[in-house]
């Protein structure tokens, strides 16, 4: 059995990685890198890159597939397109971008430090409405960590 951290460290070798800094660069390079940010819809309406698409990490699979109701055709006919993938920390980001991989994309690539990195950065987060994200009100997004009851018993 592997936990989520051994899992991670097990796909880091077999994935693209790339830095907030070189995907700003990248950005302005193109505008035909399509951004897929898996963070769940209330964490994607607090913070996210500006041009990212939504596609949560529960329906990533099928949103990449034709002929489901989560398909996404802009991924589905994809396989071939410059992907890069963003979640909050850049954890989730290298298993979707590994699971990616195994389902035929040829160039995907996780954002490593993901969005908490991108805002340590100082670049910009917009929310649910388009608008630019309060660095106080990113720094309490990012600043949230597991709970009491969320944390692993001492017994």
């Amino acid at each position: 059995m592997k936990t989520f951290k051994e899992l991670n460290n097990y796909v880091i070798p077999h994935i693209t990685k790339m830095f907030p800094w070189d995907l700003e660069e990248r950005l302005e390079e193109t505008s035909e890198l399509l951004l897929i940010d898996i963070t769940e819809a209330k964490e994607f309406n607090t913070a996210h890159i500006k041009t990212a698409i939504n596609v949560p990490r529960g329906v990533l699979e099928a949103a990449c597939e034709w002929d489901y109701e989560d398909t996404l055709p802009v991924l589905a006919s994809g396989r071939d397109s410059e992907i890069v993938i963003i979640c909050r920390s850049g954890n989730r980001s290298a298993l979707a971008a590994h699971t990616m991989q195994l389902m035929g994309f040829n160039n995907v690539i996780s954002l490593k430090t993901g969005l908490r990195g991108w805002f340590d950065y100082e670049l910009p987060l917009y929310d649910e409405n388009g608008n630019e994200v309060d660095e106080d009100e990113a720094d309490a997004y990012f600043s949230k960590g597991p709970s009491t009851e969320q944390m692993q018993p001492t017994e």
